[in-house]
């Protein structure tokens, strides 16, 4: 039996949140050198010293920042390519999941590119991992596909993130809603993917 949920739990951890949404946004802008605790918490109406009740420190808030954020690429990928059918579907389906993920995380798609050297060798190594394990899941998705060694799939998949985790850094808030821009980001991408293919 699990013991239920009470309001104070839930209240923490929609903190919890909150926390880990102003950080994502005030690195973005600042840079992880450049934004302290102290202004994470003032963004979530907290002092500094309250941001420790729910992390160990400005490092520990980075890391679950990235390596959060890298389960649930994983998580999600996984779950997208077990609900598809054909191997195209598949592809279809981890194209338009990513495409959201990019539109929908421009500020932790910052943070990554730039401060990922902050976080402690550790959580470096997890982010890594979980990145390996998420680009392996496109390969085995393309390789149904698209007939080429894996090493030429690779290749593919990482130019096709290179396409999609380009656009949080266009300066235009427009150019990134997702209602005209999902369908040609999407396009483009598995264009990209299927580049050459017989």
């Amino acid at each position: 039996m699990t013991t239920p949920v009470t309001a104070r739990d839930r209240a923490k951890a929609q903190r919890t949140d909150a926390i880990l949404s102003a950080s994502a946004r005030l690195f973005a802008a600042r840079g992880y050198s450049g934004a302290s605790l102290e202004d994470i918490g003032a963004a979530v109406g907290i002092s500094g010293p309250a941001v420790y009740r729910h992390f160990a420190g400005k490092q520990a808030l980075l890391a679950a920042l990235l390596v959060g954020v890298s389960e649930r690429l994983v998580a999600g990928g996984d779950a997208v390519s077990a609900a598809a059918g054909s191997p195209l579907e598949r592809m279809r389906a981890l194209v338009d999941f990513h495409v959201d993920f990019a539109l929908g995380n421009a500020d932790v798609i910052r943070v990554q590119d730039r401060d990922i050297a902050h976080l402690s060798p550790e959580s470096r190594a997890d982010v890594r991992q979980l990145q390996r394990t998420y680009i392996e899941l496109w390969i085995d998705g393309l390789s149904g596909i698209v007939n080429a060694n894996r090493d030429e799939l690779r290749l593919r998949v990482q130019a096709c993130f290179g396409l999609l985790n380009s656009t949080p850094h266009s300066t235009s808030t427009a150019l990134r809603s997702r209602t005209g821009t999902a369908p040609l980001l999407a396009g483009m991408a598995l264009s990209a993917l299927l580049a050459g293919a017989e």
